[in-house]
């Protein structure tokens, strides 16, 4: 006979049903993320939800759409959810945040149907058992969500004050000025473009991909329908995806052939590729296996070669000092939001701490890596002064025996404004303006060029 029904159980999750699966893994993504795996990278915890999911490409290109879109305007989206929900949206149940927030991201800034945005949300509500409760509670939402679309787009307000996290916008205020942070602010709404680093033939590559040649030495895509793996020269390993603003150190440590130049913190390797492309004998140093082995295989498919090693950059012997060191230091990433939405939501000023220790003890590390008359070229895609500016002030108290290299905007082609007063590299998500949304901007970097004295 067969068992009595049990009202309480959830109907099973059918991964058949279209776009049910794809927004299971973005619902599980930015769960994880607003709970206490906090420090974990979007991609890494889509690739966590995605496990056993088997998406098609379609369908992981769905997954992270949503789960970006739900970090991009995060605060404004959980503004418009409190609105509508007598208790506020819930601090401590991440997945029912993440189920609306991932829902409400669907209506309001992706080109999704609205009842497939609510019925596959309630669908996934149904499914779970600590939620099953409250898919009444979702559907009306998400369907007054649907319904008052117009009218909470429009208070949409000061990204700096109401998407932003407080921490950083106080930090960008003080560092930059208010008009300066809101352009930052601006700026991260807009997303990001697919820039190229392309070695040889850069107006040809130009015509051929549809592309902006970038004064700066990159191309930049208009657009992007497919993956960048379909794109031509993808295969002949004719360029790499790479921000133009992430190219710049290397262009500043400007490596020669025959040169041996350690590349510290390597991986993912598109600074270590245009290392190698330059002619200069590399030395890629990263801890992570995983993402050395990507860095190999980018290297094949590039036709480049370099001397990997897996280590501890801080454990490096120090007997054959290199030509020139390019340091890229672990960092609070707070520079790579408008790539990267889910950083601001991510990181605190904790971590802001914790890594400038580590980025000093790094540096000091490459400077012994250096020999007499030697470069070294310390980087970070960071907007935060202490991973930055201040880094590189205390860095040249502690080594008399080094002396900044101040940039010129010749070496930025005529680009003053990426020079801050101490003569260092320093990108913002705002500059690099001359188009709308995705044709403008650029990740922030700060890089300082330094000499032994030799």
């Amino acid at each position: 006979m067969a068992p009595p029904h049990n009202r309480r159980t959830p109907p099973a999750f059918d991964p058949t049903v279209p776009g049910l699966a794809a927004r299971h893994v973005a619902r599980e993504a930015v769960a994880t993320l607003l709970g206490p795996a906090r420090g974990l990278a979007l991609e890494d915890a889509l690739a966590q939800a995605g496990r056993g999911a088997r998406l098609e490409p379609g369908e992981a290109a769905l997954a992270r759409a949503i789960a970006t879109a739900s970090f991009r305007r995060l605060g404004f989206i959980k503004a418009a959810l409190a609105a509508r929900l007598r208790d506020g949206v819930p601090k401590d149940r991440p997945h029912l945040l993440a189920l609306l927030v991932t829902g409400a991201a669907q209506i309001l800034d992706l080109a999704v149907a609205d009842h497939a945005a609510v019925d596959l949300s309630v669908r996934l509500t149904k499914a779970d058992p600590q939620l099953q409760h409250l898919a009444p509670l979702v559907n009306a939402v998400l369907r007054r969500i649907a319904r008052e679309r117009e009218a909470i787009r429009a208070q949409e307000g000061d990204p700096l004050t109401h998407n932003t996290p407080d921490w950083l916008a106080h930090r960008w205020r003080t560092t930059y000025g208010e008009a300066a942070a809101h352009r930052i602010a601006i700026a991260h709404l807009e997303g990001a473009a697919v820039d190229l680093t392309v070695p040889r033939d850069l107006e040809t590559w130009a015509d051929r991909l549809g592309g902006l040649r970038l004064d700066l030495g990159s191309i930049r895509l208009a657009e992007v329908r497919d993956s960048v793996a379909e794109l031509p020269g993808y295969t002949e390993g004719a360029w790499w995806v790479q921000d133009a603003a992430a190219a710049l150190p290397v262009r500043l440590l400007a490596p020669g052939p025959g040169e041996r130049v350690a590349d510290l913190c390597a991986a993912p390797g598109g600074k270590t590729a245009q290392i190698a492309a330059a002619g200069a004998t590399v030395t890629a140093v990263d801890r992570s296996a995983a993402r050395l082995e990507r860095l190999g295989r980018n290297l094949e498919r590039l036709g480049l070669s370099a001397e990997v090693v897996t280590a501890d950059a801080l454990e490096l012997p120090e007997d054959a000092p290199f030509d020139a060191v390019l340091l890229d230091a672990p960092c609070s990433a707070t520079g790579t939001i408008r790539r990267h939405p889910d950083v601001a939501w991510t990181k605190n000023e904790t971590d802001v701490i914790r890594l400038a220790g580590l980025q000093r003890r790094l540096l000091d590390k490459a400077a012994r890596l250096t020999r007499p008359g030697g470069r070294l070229v310390y980087c970070t895609c960071s907007l935060e002064p202490e991973e930055g500016g201040g880094q590189i002030a205390d860095f040249l108290n502690r080594n008399p025996d080094f002396e900044r290299i101040a940039l010129t905007p010749e070496r930025l082609a005529g680009h003053a404004e990426l020079i801050d007063a101490s003569g260092d590299l320093r990108t913002l998500p705002s500059h690099l303006a001359g188009g709308t949304g995705r044709a403008g901007g650029l990740d922030g970097f700060f890089a300082s060029l330094l000499r032994r004295r030799g």
